[in-house]
């Protein structure tokens, strides 16, 4: 992403990559029927009395909740139907401030995984089914991650949610180490030191995150103590997010920027690019949804690039934030390096990314490359005045390898075919090879050797065409080719005239 920076350094101050929202779940070895049936067993409880008996812890939780609530002086409340529980407490801080510990007990009935009493052969048996539970949610000013809550379901087998963010876990940080910032809402406006605050960043993944999510989860279920005593939980990262912010010195600055590249990125990145921005190839054995969607958000605008249940986001946050987010529900699309088997046997490899807590510095590097390229892309966009003059001279012929090559033409059907061939987003990672701009072009694969070699001489000399005006450069030791920042200028600009601005003109003209 050094290219944006680098490109608007005059109107940016710092940048910042950090972990924005985080739901983690916790399971107990109990998920399973066999393994339920196995655990009452082993205390002696008959399955006809599975009902019962989980009656009375969820009586227990219940009793615990409101002793909490009650020792903290903070509110119990119940809700009927959907409410925003966020705005609820936003309002119960707002009338009953806390600076740190229990913010209020919020519970509600919700669907649930649950188990039910079947019949089975020769005895009845547990199977798993969907039931209405009776579910609290514990929100914590906590003096290390700030705001976050703990749901927990108080039917078995007890599953756990606990929701952190990054940003306020950072900026507690930050105040430990006396670094000077500026928090608005989860994002900042100022930093006073962005190096040292990347690198406090860039520790959070490696927290203990297992004694840390086990301890929060021995505050709301009391059970842990004595019933289920020896017994943990199994932590998975249910949703990730992590956002790569842009400060710029002031809203006058991002404004003007912001509408441009948003009107780009929605015109401009197809699936390809979507694909490729998440480090992902588009095969035709792909089998899911993509989309993309821009809507108006307060303050401003975001675009959202989904792909199956991941995406990736830009919009504008606290009016001089430019914020590139990725989010990760299904982290089994990408890859990590761990201990997996192939063939029967068990090797270090590349296998799909788990959800389990240990991987979560994967979930930020993967997310943090999304982030860069999706910026990467966006340095070929700006206004287009700055690229008028550059624009003006690949018009006239040059001199290249001692013979002429011609001006182009970006209102030319061939030229400006050939420029969007060149700008897609997916060369912006491995760069342009001949086949690619074959492809990009949507050219027949032709199956006469000589038709071959004739169509490969014609890219070549296309290639060598952007070449001679300084928008692409040769890849040392490849046969790859890539855009230059002038390039990146000058096409975006060419593309700009011809595909809006100058429609626009035309259709004011008309009128």
């Amino acid at each position: 992403m050094e290219a944006f920076l680098t490109k608007h350094k005059d109107l940016i101050t710092a940048s910042l990559s950090c972990f924005d929202r985080l739901i983690f779940k916790g399971y107990l070895p109990l998920g399973y029927a066999s393994a339920m049936e196995g655990w009452l067993a082993q205390r002696g409880i008959l399955l006809k009395d599975f009902g019962r008996f989980v009656k009375r812890q969820a009586d227990r939780l219940q009793q615990h909740a409101r002793a909490v609530a009650k020792q903290a002086d903070r509110p119990l409340l119940h809700l009927n139907g959907r409410q925003n529980k966020e705005k609820l407490i936003d309002k119960i801080l707002k009338d009953q401030p806390v600076a740190e510990g229990l913010i209020a007990v919020v519970s509600a009935v919700e669907a649930g995984s649950s188990f039910r009493l079947a019949s089975g052969e020769g005895r009845p048996r547990l199977e798993r089914a969907p039931r209405p539970c009776l579910c609290y949610y514990f929100y914590y000013q906590d003096p290390v991650f700030g705001r976050m809550h703990v749901r927990l379901q108080t039917w078995f087998p007890l599953t756990i949610q606990v929701y952190l963010n990054g940003h306020d876990w950072l900026a507690r940080a930050m105040a430990s180490a006396d670094l000077d910032f500026l928090q608005e809402d989860n994002c900042f406006a100022h930093l006073g030191n962005p190096a040292r605050a990347q690198q406090l960043a860039d520790q959070f993944p490696r927290l203990a995150w297992p004694r840390i999510l086990n301890e929060m989860a021995a505050r709301v279920n009391p059970l842990l103590s004595d019933l289920l005593r020896g017994m943990e939980y199994y932590w998975v990262v249910d949703q990730a997010e992590l956002s790569t912010d842009v400060l710029f010195k002031d809203a006058a600055a991002l404004r003007p920027l912001f509408g441009e590249l948003l009107r780009q990125a929605t015109l401009s990145f197809g699936a390809e690019d979507v694909m490729h921005f998440l480090g992902r190839k588009l095969t035709p054995q792909f089998k899911g949804e993509m989309k993309t969607s821009a809507k108006r958000r307060e303050p401003g605008s975001r675009i959202k690039h989904r792909m199956k249940q991941n995406w990736i986001k830009m919009y504008n946050k606290a009016g001089l934030v430019l914020r590139i987010e990725t989010v990760i529900n299904h982290p089994y699309e990408f890859r990590v390096r761990r201990k997996g088997r192939r063939q029967g046997r068990e090797l270090m490899g590349w296998f799909p990314l788990t959800k389990g807590v240990k991987h979560l510095w994967r979930y930020r590097d993967v997310m943090r490359a999304a982030n860069a390229r999706y910026l990467e892309a966006l340095a070929a966009i700006e206004n287009p005045a700055a690229a008028h003059k550059q624009l003006e001279r690949v018009c006239e012929p040059v001199r290249y390898k001692s013979r002429r090559q011609r001006g182009l033409n970006p209102l030319r059907q061939d030229d400006r075919t050939l420029l969007k061939a060149v700008m897609r987003g997916e060369h912006c990672i491995h760069g342009l090879r001949n086949r690619d701009l074959a492809a990009a072009l949507e050219l027949p694969t032709p199956q006469d050797p000589e038709a071959a070699r004739r169509q490969s001489a014609r890219l070549t000399r296309k290639l060598h065409l952007l070449h001679a005006h300084g928008l692409i450069a040769k890849i040392p030791r490849s046969r790859r080719w890539r855009v230059t920042a002038k390039g990146a200028a000058v096409m975006g600009a060419a593309i700009h005239y011809r595909e809006r601005a100058l429609p626009e003109e035309i259709m004011k003209m008309a009128a």
